[in-house]
């Protein structure tokens, strides 16, 4: 028997609503279980993994999905209010990522190794820099007058792109270090393949996040 749109719609926001949970419980589990496998402080490289998992699985993740209409935790308050946060949580995110880079190439010219010579090095530091560089293009909405022949929908458009292209940029560079020899040789089988998946699955629920909220109303415009 064919669905309702009405069940088709309920049935829709029901699956969105437990993406949404789910992006949650792996945006904290993640850096959490990178906590325990790096044990802060017990080394200076020990420090990075958690704060570039900090930085990119945790508070990037949350501060997308503070705009999410079933997965926020802040749908109660107003847009204010959810747009103070979203910059609090990214600027959090960007001095993570800035204090991650800045550890790893402190330890790297203490034991004389080579700088961003790995896929890994290299996306790690472009998704570090394109953060830096969102942040700063985030400041145009705050001011959009400065643009003069652009419209304030045209500006959060493509914010929000950006915004999807270099959050997707940090999943990949968390990925790449989980294919890093320090990380292979701790976490191994359906362990390592569990911890691959995560930044997949917040990619996925970002990435409708925005097609829904943007592109698909875009395109429904025309």
């Amino acid at each position: 028997m064919a669905l309702t749109a009405e069940t088709e719609s309920r049935l829709y926001r029901s699956l969105r609503v437990a993406a949404g949970t789910a992006a949650h419980l792996v945006a904290l589990g993640f850096p959490a279980a990178v906590a325990v496998l790096a044990r802060p402080g017990s080394s200076l490289f020990s420090w990075h993994p958690l704060l570039m998992a900090l930085a990119f699985s945790f508070l990037m993740t949350e501060a997308l999905l503070i705009f999410s209409p079933e997965a926020s935790l802040l749908r109660a308050f107003s847009r204010k209010v959810r747009v103070r946060a979203h910059w609090a949580l990214q600027l959090l995110a960007l001095l993570c990522a800035l204090l991650g880079l800045g550890i790893i190439t402190y330890n790297k010219h203490l034991n004389g190794k080579s700088h961003f010579v790995t896929w890994h090095g290299l996306t790690g530091l472009l998704a570090v820099l394109y953060a830096g560089g969102q942040c700063a293009g985030g400041a145009l909405l705050l001011y959009p007058k400065l643009m003069k022949n652009w419209t304030l929908a045209k500006l959060k458009l493509y914010h929000a792109t950006s915004g999807l292209v270099g959050y997707l940029l940090g999943c990949a560079s968390l990925m790449l270090g989980m294919c890093s020899l320090w990380f292979t040789t701790t976490v191994t089988g359906a362990s390592w393949y569990l911890a691959m998946l995560c930044p997949i699955v917040t990619s996925l629920v970002i990435m409708n996040q925005v097609s829904n909220a943007y592109l698909y109303r875009k395109r429904s415009q025309h």
